[in-house]
């Protein structure tokens, strides 16, 4: 069992838990994520370790209430427990030595930048990140990036940092010159337009994917993908890959395989709660 010792709500849907497993603390590098499980019959749920705390023996989660079973693990309180905690698993980010690195998260996927930015810093490397949300309440760790560096804040109503969608800042910035690696997590139309935009300036640009996974060893086949016209399988190879080799076409429409049976089991939910009241 894993016990709950913090839990902080980041923004409307979106929380970070942490969870007592000193191990996985231990061994944990930047990048590696962990497969989680509520309880008996739960579904197996993969999260990037955002953060760990050696002495106390936790692993950091971000995770958004999306789906019933991340609403569900959303609704646990400090001194609860779930049953299994699974890793680290996947290969560690590749964190370059010096020069100049660009972070840019969305969503949740900033809680993925941010172990990486403090890599990065660790190593003397020069950080900008760059995150963004709706509005300024869907703004997630910028304080934790400032840490590391320079960040750069959209909001796509302007009411925190500067107006505008995430790859219009990465544009100036890479305009700017003297950048040597981006690294990018969150929504897939967002990764692939940003792998799109660093193309032609010829800017080594890494995603972390995020496609169905089940088991986390490459077993299942669920998470495989397609990089350089060769099948990978982002749990095992990745979930790091370079941006300008990834198929993102067949990542998106795989992504949607599951969602007609989650609405499915949400709808079970919904009316299980309402016959028990």
């Amino acid at each position: 069992m894993h016990r709950i010792i913090a839990k902080n709500q980041l923004a409307p849907d979106v929380f970070q838990i942490s969870f007592e497993a000193p191990r996985i603390a231990a061994k944990r590098r930047p990048g590696q994520f962990v497969i989680v499980r509520k309880g008996e019959g739960s579904e197996r749920i993969p999260l990037t370790i955002a953060d760990v705390n050696i002495e106390k023996g936790s692993i950091t989660l971000v995770i958004k209430a999306i789906g019933l079973s991340t609403k569900e693990l959303c609704a646990l309180e400090v001194g609860e427990s779930i049953t299994d905690i699974a890793g680290p698993l996947g290969h560690p980010t590749e964190v370059i030595t010096s020069g100049r690195a660009v972070l840019v998260g969305g969503g949740v996927g900033t809680a993925v930048v941010w172990p990486i930015a403090t890599a990065l810093q660790a190593n003397g490397v020069e950080v900008i990140s760059i995150t963004g949300g709706r509005t300024s309440e869907w703004v997630i760790l910028e304080k934790e990036l400032g840490e590391c560096g320079r960040v750069i804040i959209c909001t796509d109503d302007g009411s925190l940092g500067v107006k505008g969608f995430v790859t219009q800042a990465l544009q100036g910035v890479l305009e700017e010159g003297g950048i040597d690696i981006v690294y990018t997590a969150g929504p897939m139309p967002m990764m692939r337009a940003i792998a799109e935009l660093t193309r032609p300036f010829g800017v080594k640009t890494m995603v972390s994917l995020n496609p169905v996974m089940v088991d986390g060893t490459g077993m299942c086949g669920g998470c495989r993908v397609m990089v350089d016209g060769q099948v990978k399988f982002a749990c095992v190879d990745g979930p790091e890959f370079d941006g300008h080799l990834v198929d993102f076409d067949e990542i998106q429409d795989r992504l949607g395989t599951y969602k007609e049976m989650e609405q499915e089991a949400e709808a079970h939910h919904a009316c299980k709660i309402g016959l028990d009241k």
